[in-house]
């Protein structure tokens, strides 16, 4: 499986008045598309889409647990000390999937309605696990086993982004008793735990070494 992210900048920056004076802060707009080469050269067939928008709602978004972070996470996994959003809906509307989030009061959060209050553009970025073919026209077509895992805020999601974002989404992960754990990362980690103390520190420096290559041939 490879991490999958995408980017959108479809979407619409709300606040709203509460009673005591305070703003809430939302995020809606467009989150994906399917049936729709994107800007990375990838199609979502709709009813891949559709039924991953559907568990996703059901298994997070209505237990409120669809949490996301502030810019782009290096792997599929949820870092709770970046989280800056909750999604509050998300359903899909033809070809589209159409969510809603809320800005939360936590540090990351505060950036995010900080940005939003000097006008800063931002956008989303979608993060998810799974498999991608190309069809008979060369077209990368992300398949059946696809898993959206958060929906991201970023800021300028137009652009390139990136070094990070590149160079994870060609690492494959695999599942490891309930943890995603990169394919290149996991056999270079055992090296480390099967090495004797006196072999520790070269252990440490050779198992470095050999994930940076492994990064570069990537790149």
């Amino acid at each position: 499986m490879l991490l999958i992210t995408e980017q959108n900048d479809d979407v619409q920056i709300l606040t709203e008045k509460n009673k005591d004076g305070s703003k809430s802060y939302f995020i809606e707009g467009i989150f994906m598309q399917a049936d729709k080469k994107n800007r990375n050269g990838r199609v979502y067939p709709g009813a891949t889409l559709t039924n991953e928008a559907s568990r996703y709602d059901k298994e997070f978004v209505k237990t409120n647990r669809a949490m996301g972070e502030l810019g782009h996470p290096e792997g599929p996994s949820l870092n709770l000390e970046r989280v800056s959003h909750v999604i509050k809906e998300l359903k899909v509307k033809g070809s589209d999937i159409y969510g809603r989030a809320k800005v939360m009061d936590t540090p990351y959060g505060k950036i995010v309605q900080n940005l939003i209050d000097e006008g800063v553009s931002l956008g989303v970025s979608t993060r998810g696990m799974g498999s991608i073919k190309p069809d008979k026209d060369g077209v990368n077509v992300v398949q059946e086993d696809f898993m959206l895992s958060a929906v991201d805020i970023v800021a300028d999601p137009s652009a390139p982004d990136a070094f990070v974002e590149g160079i994870m989404e060609g690492v494959e992960w695999i599942w490891d008793n309930g943890v995603l754990r990169s394919r290149e990362i996991e056999p270079i980690r055992q090296k480390i735990l099967n090495a004797t103390r006196a072999e520790l520190n070269e252990a440490k420096l050779n198992a470095f070494g050999e994930f940076m290559s492994k990064l570069a041939k990537k790149s």
